[in-house]
């Protein structure tokens, strides 16, 4: 719609004008448990009330409201025609006085999206659930808005809702809720006001959730008492699997820690965490009112990894209770002032007060892959970016953004030291609570505590792109003593930044024949510039493995010297240390994607060493790198005989694995992503039908599930099959299988239903979208999905401008044609990208994201072939 993407120069001039005194919003909610003539209710009625002060009076802005109609709009008592201020996306406000009152009634629509107020009916039991999701720009979906993070505000909602339903927001329920209606089957809930936040973190939830409370307590250092109420929620028919106290506990250990470090006390009265159907995201930081996606609660057996995933989500949303919800980025282009600092405080956290205590080894291998990968492709940016207006900031919540800022973090802890870090946090938060800030504003709180020169340490790390190398050079002498160990840096780009790197350097050796791999010297070095000596290694016994950036102090790629190398390819399953070795695993993965080491090698790698690793979550990332390996880096002609090979060797470490393990369960999944032999395929079916066993492995529904998609797609399982399995399990979870199963199997017609159904219609939600696409793109029917490559590049424009933006880039990115992994489908990237250069720039980013994405896979391809000589 016109006007629906607000630049960032918009934003300024708006900001400059409008002090936003606060909003009084009524949603009646009534309609969406009420579909009319069998049909879905389209819209609900919003009235928003804003009062706002003009620093120019007479001067004209404009409000935010993304509805399908509006019923009047009364600006300081004189109403305005909304045929002529209304757009679709803005009403045009003009003759501002000093003081302002602002109403708008209209109607806005429930989303199947996820964007906005969003609206589910449950399969199971016909229950219909809303909530909200409004990052970061979708607040306007559901009332009227200033749409933009720095006017922030009190809000004051009212809603009306069926008298049977849960009702929460980011600030307590004043009172009981009052009954409404001819018969009283109404209600209307009146929540108190917030403290002055942003838009885009207000949030409604709606429905017959399932409830659980709890209380935190807490004496604070003036002998007050700090008691927030607790909350957990999810759909009534995911409550049987709902492990609240679970939740609770970590919850609980997250505000001791925050509480401990922060100085701050949680400003935001109570703590609803709320784990709602058909999400976007993973989560999302609401204050008080905190929203999850609900597969988080576990239907099946699901490995230690998952638990540790849900907790470091759980503190990281509670990270932003202080960045981003006390204090807020003035504009998107600082959004790592909030991602940043929650993804690194959240893996502290998980370390230091949960049991969890091994998540920097998750982090080291699992966020800073994500990292690496967004780095080095070329629509790279600064952690602080560049972001021009709100389809720029959408595409902006990426790897770099997270999870290299986060990498950025914990390196300044290493260089500034970690009390001046925190002692910064806390006067940040003191300083700006309730405000807005800009990069300048936290570098400058960590100056007075660190005593550091900010400026330089900022412009290499948050203002620069690109990830930097590292590599050691060692000479030693005819003793066997080091005579001289440097690390050498090399930047990204010619071009690029080399920069100052606080780095642990290890020295591995076994200590016998037979012995594990481990570290017998270490030094902290601080390297600058192309090369560093480390003196204090001078001296020690000839390593058999050199690890540069040892226990992960700085954000790299970690390069190894030949002798390293071989090391690794011979005793990498010796070495004991599991950061050390998560650090390994990853650096290999990263020689791999870079084309400098064959995708046989890594494949090889795995099937000898992945058995062996003790950690979980790193076995699992390596169980994903590696089917990335076999399906995009292996040379085409050794293909099929890598996956057999890998696929053997996945079976053999699923019947050595301790029964009932997460272990085990980890090799199931991935030996059933890898079947594809006939023998290998009747084991599968074996175990769903129950004649073949495997003694610990339950083959619970989650499981079923995941062992019928590689039937089905390879013409082993039809319809009826998987309507049986359907029956078994028809809830919402077991549809969004359903659908995923029967568009993965090997047919010309299902997969022009289910390109029909993604790119012609939009009749899917969100989730059953996102499946669809999982189903269509299989690696074994290329051939089958190829006259797909040329109908994709055909849509992208109309798909971009006919579908909402969550859609559209789920759209784009998931059916880009990856699988082709051939010239031709570059050459057809290439073309559009010629031809359409005048395309949205973040349709453009997206492309050109596939575009290299293929590219490297071409490389990798080409190092595996010249590796077979």
């Amino acid at each position: 719609m016109p006007g629906e993407n607000l630049t960032r120069d918009e934003a300024r001039e708006r900001s400059r004008l409008l002090t936003v005194d606060g909003y009084d919003v009524s949603l009646d909610l009534r309609s969406a448990a009420s579909p009319v003539g069998g049909s879905e209710p389209r819209t609900f009625r919003s009235t928003t009330t804003i009062r706002f002060r003009c620093a120019e009076p007479g001067a004209s802005t404009f409000a935010d409201l993304v509805a399908p109609a509006v019923s009047s709009v009364v600006l300081n008592g004189r109403a305005l025609d909304p045929a002529t201020v209304f757009d679709g996306s803005r009403i045009a406000l003009d003759g501002l006085a000093a003081d302002n009152e602002l109403v708008v009634d209209a109607q806005c629509a429930y989303s199947r999206s996820g964007e906005g107020m969003h609206r589910f009916a449950d399969p199971e039991d016909g229950e219909v659930y809303l909530y909200t999701q409004y990052e970061p720009a979708d607040a306007r979906r559901v009332f009227t808005t200033f749409e933009q993070p720095d006017l922030k505000a009190p809000f004051t909602f009212t809603v009306t809702a069926p008298a049977d339903w849960t009702v929460i927001s980011n600030s307590p329920r004043t009172g009981t809720p009052e009954p409404t209606g001819e018969y009283g089957d109404a209600a209307v809930w009146r929540f108190a006001p917030t403290r002055p936040i942003s838009t885009y973190i207000t949030a409604v939830v709606a429905g017959p959730y399932h409830y659980v409370a709890d209380q935190y307590s807490r004496r604070l250092p003036d002998g007050g008492l700090l008691e927030i109420p607790l909350g957990a929620l999810c759909r009534k028919s995911l409550a049987k699997h709902f492990d609240a106290e679970d939740i609770f506990t970590v919850t609980k250990q997250g505000l001791d820690f925050f509480h401990d470090h922060f100085d701050y006390p949680y400003p935001f009265g109570k703590y609803d965490q709320a784990f709602v159907p058909e999400y976007n995201i993973g989560a999302m930081e609401n204050p008080g009112c905190v929203t999850f996606r609900e597969e988080f609660v576990f239907r099946g057996k699901v490995t230690e990894a998952s638990y540790e995933n849900r907790a470091n989500v759980i503190l990281h949303e509670m990270a932003h209770m202080w960045f981003g919800d006390l204090v807020t980025m003035e504009w998107w282009d600082d959004l790592w002032l909030k991602e940043s600092f929650a993804d690194f405080m959240g893996a502290l956290s998980q370390v230091e007060a949960t049991r969890f205590r091994n998540g920097w080894i998750t982090f080291a291998n699992r966020r800073k892959a994500w990292a690496y990968r967004a780095d080095q492709l070329p629509s790279t940016h600064p952690v602080t970016a560049d972001i021009r207006d709100l389809e720029d900031a959408k595409l902006n919540f990426d790897g770099i953004t997270y999870a290299k800022g986060a990498s950025v973090l914990k390196q300044l802890v290493a260089y500034v030291g970690r009390d001046a870090f925190l002692e910064g946090a806390r006067r940040y938060f003191k300083r700006h609570a309730y405000g807005n800030t800009r990069l300048e504003h936290l570098l400058e709180v960590l100056a007075e505590t660190s005593g550091r020169d900010m400026a330089q340490w900022s412009r290499a790390w948050l203002q620069t792109a690109g990830v930097n190398s590292l590599t050691p050079h060692v000479t030693c002498d005819a003793a066997g003593r080091i005579t001289e160990l440097a690390v050498l840096q090399e930047a990204a780009t010619p071009d690029g930044e080399l920069r100052p790197h606080r780095v642990a350097v290890g020295l591995y050796r076994r200590q016998d024949a037979d012995g594990a791999l481990v570290r017998y010297a270490r030094a902290e070095v601080d390297v600058a510039g192309p090369r560093t000596a480390v003196p204090e290694l001078a001296g020690a016994e000839r390593p058999e493995l050199i690890l540069v950036n040892d226990d992960d102090l700085t954000y790299c790629k970690i390069r190894f010297d030949e002798t390293s190398l071989d090391t690794l390819r011979g005793h990498l399953g010796e070495m004991s240390d599991p950061l050390a070795r998560a650090l390994c695993w990853s650096a290999l993965w990263n020689l791999t994607r870079d084309g400098l080491m064959p995708a046989r090698d890594f494949l090889g790698l795995v099937g000898r060493f992945a058995g062996h690793e003790s950690e979980i979550g790193v076995l699992q990332m390596l169980h994903a790198w590696a089917h990335s390996a076999l399906v995009h880096y292996t040379a085409p002609a050794w293909r099929a005989a890598a996956g057999r090979e890998l696929a053997s060797a996945a079976l053999r470490e699923l019947r050595l694995a301790e029964p009932g393990s997460g272990h085990q369960l980890a090799w199931a999944r991935f030996f059933g992503a890898l079947a594809e032999a006939p023998a290998d395929l009747q084991l599968l079916r074996g175990l769903l039908e129950g004649g073949a066993r495997i003694d610990g492995l339950d083959i619970d529904q989650e499981l079923r599930w995941a062992l019928l998609e590689p039937l089905a797609a390879h013409g082993a399982a039809d319809e009826d099959a998987i309507a049986a399995e359907l029956a078994r399990d028809d809830t919402a979870s077991g549809r969004r299988h359903q659908v995923r199963c029967l568009a993965a199997r090997p047919s010309a017609e299902v997969k022009a239903r289910a390109w029909g159904d993604v790119i012609e219609s939009d009749h899917l939600s969100n989730a059953l979208v996102e499946a669809t696409i999982s189903g269509f793109d299989q690696p074994g029917q290329r051939e089958l999905i190829a006259p797909y490559a040329p109908k994709y590049f055909e849509a992208l424009e109309r798909v971009w401008r006919e579908r909402s933006i969550e859609i559209a880039m789920a759209i784009v990115r998931g059916l880009f044609p990856l699988l082709q992994g051939d010239a031709r489908t570059l050459e057809l990237a290439d073309a559009w990208l010629r031809t359409h250069e005048s395309a949205a720039p973040a349709l453009r980013r997206l492309v050109l994201e596939g575009r290299d994405d293929l590219a490297r896979a071409l490389r990798g391809q080409e190092c595996d072939a010249a590796a077979a000589g």
